[in-house]
Parts: structure tokens; C-alpha cells; sequence
């Protein structure tokens, strides 16, 4: 799996730049056709215009010519430019003309002679413009009189080959933005399935533990019990019976742990809302975990100065959203405990600051301490057990409260967890 991951992401990022090199290889060839055309359609304006020249000329001169060869020799002795048209003549003959090639753009243009002097041109023509218009020799073969050439300058829009293709070039980046975006969302997945694949074999292991321990104690209990020396003995009974049945109570923990993660990922977990009064439910927790504390040579100090602390909230998930907290500042410090819970009230919200001298976290673990399985990496600490779902379950209680969690920490200098209720 290690070796296909990356070979996955390589592919799929040599297809998607790929892609991107023809639709931009296929666009600018396209452009380049369209110029194409558009030149070939003002080479055919002009030998259009050419002909419609000779037609006019033939017309204005009230001459009969019944066949070509005639007209052709009419041309060739006669036809020629300055002195039979006017200015306004050529310019409507050849916009007539641009019309059928389905040009509608602004044009000048200019006739010179055989010693490339004006003979006529249009008012906007300049000297540049020359030199940019494409042009035909209005000459007939073989012309006597005539060695005149047309320059017709097509003030061309810079856009309009773009105008033109803009709904081919909008279509194609529309497509390869659905492309990116596809491939994005490809690697994401296959990312987030690592990450899930790593995450259950770490849930896998950490439970084989959790529940290996107290099997094995209750097994070596259960032995106890069969041997002479202790089924006689009533205390030694009690001893053990005692301690198969703590065992027994520590794996339905766990058990209850993986099926209220299972309710809370299927939203099952219902909010029993009451008026409570946090004070109260603070100090209850904080008794109970007084011992625990002791027994580390810890200290737990209470600050509970909110001067409102009522609050509609579900007395058991409150209760064991303070739990989690205090639990998890018990295990995450590598010295004695020093935990303080301090709570306040203002703008409508009862907060409660849960701040430890613990062993801290890193910007990238604060990000992640709330997904489900998720456990901090504890460094030298190795004695924190569990599944990582205690602080997606607080998060997830305190949403469905309505309410906000925060946390602030530095590695070395412990945690502040700040949660939010409304009043």
C-alpha cells in the first residue's frame, strides 16, 4: 500500500497535466485555424472584389461584350482604375464584397500605380497601413494600359478570434476545471483512506490492549478460584470474585466507549435537557476524582466564581464532558497534576476553562484532537491508554448543546480547554 499510494498520485498527476497540455495544444491550433480562415476569407474578398471591379468597369463603360474572350480583350486594352471609379464606388464595391465573406469589420484601402503612387484610397488609409494590408494586382493579363494594385488594410479586433472561440475556449476550461477538481478530490480521498486505514490500525491495537489486560486478570482470577488452597478460603473467594468484577466493569467501559463513538457517528444520541446546576455537577465530578489525583501527589483547585451557573443541558453527557477533561489532564502530564477548572459567565454563555500543567500539544495536534480516534503522540509518556474518543465525544456533546469548545496549549507549557454553554 505504501508503494501504491504514491505511484497512484504520480499517474493520475502525469494523466491531469497531460490533459492540460492537449486542451491547450488543441485551443491554440484552433486559433491558428481560425486565423487561417480569416485570411483566406479576405484573399477571397479581394479576388472577389477584383471581379466586381471588372464587371463595374465593363458596365460603366456601355460596352456589349457577348463572351469572355471578348471581355478579356476589352480588359486587356482598356481597364484601368484612375479616372473611371470614385472613392465612394470602390468603397461600397468592396465592403459588399467583405459582407458575403461574413466580414463586418472596419477596412481602408488604396489602388496605386505601376510607380506605387495613390491613384485613390479611403480617407483612413496611413503609409503603416501599407505594409499590414493584404493586396492583389487589379491588372489583367497581358494589360496595356493598367499596372495597378489594391491594398485593402482589414482593421482587424485583436479579440475577435477569441470572441469568436469563446465558447469552445470557456467549455474547455470549465471541463479542466471539473478535471482539477476531480483529481483533487481523487488524492483527498485517497489521502483521508490512509489516514482512516492508519487510524483503524491503530483502533485495533489500542483495543486488543484495552481488553487483553482485563481478560488476562480475570483469567488468572478464574484459575485462582479453582485452586484447593483458595475454595476453601472465603476472603481470598471475595478477593478475587471482587476483582473478576472490576475487571468485568472496566471492559463494559470500553465496550459502552465503541457503541456511544458508533451512536454519536449515527447521530442516535439524544439530549435529555434539564435545568442544571453546573456548580453542582463540577463539584460531584471533581470529588470523585479527588483520590486519583491524590494518589499522583496532584492537586486540583476549583474556581468557580460564574455568578450565573444555571444552565438547560443533559446532566449525564455533562457530566461525563467534565469528566473527559479532568481525565485527560490527569494523563497527559509527565509530573505531578495541577489542574484548575475556573468558570465564568458573560454575554449570555457559561464557560468553563479546564487548564492543566501537562505535557501540551503542537499546532498540527490541536487541529486534530477532535477526530474520532485520534490520539496525541505522548512522547516519553507511556502509560495513557484508551481509544482516542474522548474528546470527539466532548466536542460532539457540546455541539449538540449548542455550545463551543477551544483549546489552547504549547508543547511543555499544558493545555487550557475552553467549553461554552449557552445560559
Amino acid at each position: 500500500m505504501k508503494k501504491i499510494f504514491p505511484l497512484i498520485v504520480v499517474l493520475i498527476t502525469l494523466s491531469v497535466v497531460g490533459i492540460l497540455f492537449i486542451q491547450m495544444s488543441w485551443i491554440n491550433n484552433a486559433r491558428k485555424l481560425k486565423q487561417d480562415e480569416f485570411q483566406r476569407e479576405v484573399e477571397n474578398t479581394l479576388k472577389q472584389a477584383k471581379d466586381a471591379i471588372y464587371s463595374l468597369f465593363i458596365y460603366k463603360s456601355q460596352t456589349i461584350l457577348v463572351d469572355e474572350q471578348s471581355k478579356e480583350f476589352y480588359l486587356r486594352n482598356n481597364f484601368i482604375v484612375e479616372g473611371s471609379f470614385t472613392k465612394e464606388e470602390l468603397q461600397g464595391l468592396i465592403e459588399k464584397q467583405l459582407r458575403n465573406n461574413n466580414i463586418k469589420l472596419p477596412f481602408e484601402f488604396r489602388v496605386t500605380n505601376i510607380f506605387k503612387n495613390a491613384v485613390i484610397q479611403s480617407d483612413g488609409f496611413q503609409e503603416a497601413d501599407e505594409h499590414l494590408a493584404n493586396h492583389i494586382d487589379l491588372a489583367p493579363d497581358e494589360a496595356l494600359k493598367s499596372h495597378e494594385t489594391l491594398y485593402l488594410y482589414i482593421v482587424e479586433d485583436k479579440n475577435l478570434i477569441i470572441r469568436e472561440m469563446r465558447w469552445i475556449i470557456v467549455a474547455s476550461i470549465v471541463f479542466t476545471t471539473i478535471i482539477i477538481l476531480a483529481f483533487a478530490v481523487t488524492v483527498r480521498t485517497l489521502f483521508n483512506q490512509k489516514k482512516l486505514s492508519e487510524i483503524k490500525s491503530d483502533f485495533i491495537n489500542n483495543m486488543t490492549h484495552e481488553l487483553k489486560t482485563p481478560l488476562a486478570t480475570i483469567s488468572l482470577a478464574i484459575d485462582a478460584l479453582t485452586n484447593e488452597k483458595v475454595i476453601h478460603d472465603a476472603d481470598k473467594i471475595k478477593i478475587y470474585s471482587s476483582m473478576i468484577k472490576e475487571e468485568n466493569k472496566r471492559m463494559n467501559k470500553q465496550v459502552e466507549k465503541i457503541l456511544q463513538a458508533a451512536r454519536l457517528e449515527r447521530e442516535e444520541i439524544k439530549l435529555s435537557l434539564q435545568k442544571l446546576d453546573a456548580h453542582q455537577v463540577i463539584n460531584k465530578v471533581a470529588d470523585n476524582l479527588a483520590l486519583q489525583v491524590q494518589e499522583k501527589n496532584g492537586a486540583l483547585k476549583l474556581k468557580l466564581n460564574a455568578p450565573i451557573h444555571i444552565i438547560d443541558a443533559d446532566e449525564v453527557h455533562f457530566s461525563n464532558i467534565i469528566f473527559n477533561l479532568l481525565d485527560n489532564a490527569m494523563k497527559y502530564s509527565d509530573k505531578a497534576p495541577h489542574i484548575e477548572v475556573e468558570t465564568l459567565s458573560a454575554n449570555g454563555m457559561f464557560s468553563i476553562k479546564v487548564k492543566d500543567n501537562g505535557i501540551g500539544m503542537d499546532k498540527e495536534t490541536q487541529s486534530r484532537i477532535f477526530e474520532k480516534f485520534y490520539r496525541a503522540h505522548t512522547g516519553n509518556l507511556h502509560n495513557v491508554k484508551g481509544f482516542g474518543l474522548g474528546l470527539s465525544y466532548v466536542k460532539a456533546i457540546v455541539d449538540a448543546h449548542d455550545g463551543k469548545i477551544k483549546v489552547e496549549s504549547a508543547p511543555g507549557k499544558g493545555s487550557t480547554f475552553t467549553i461554552s454553554f449557552p445560559i
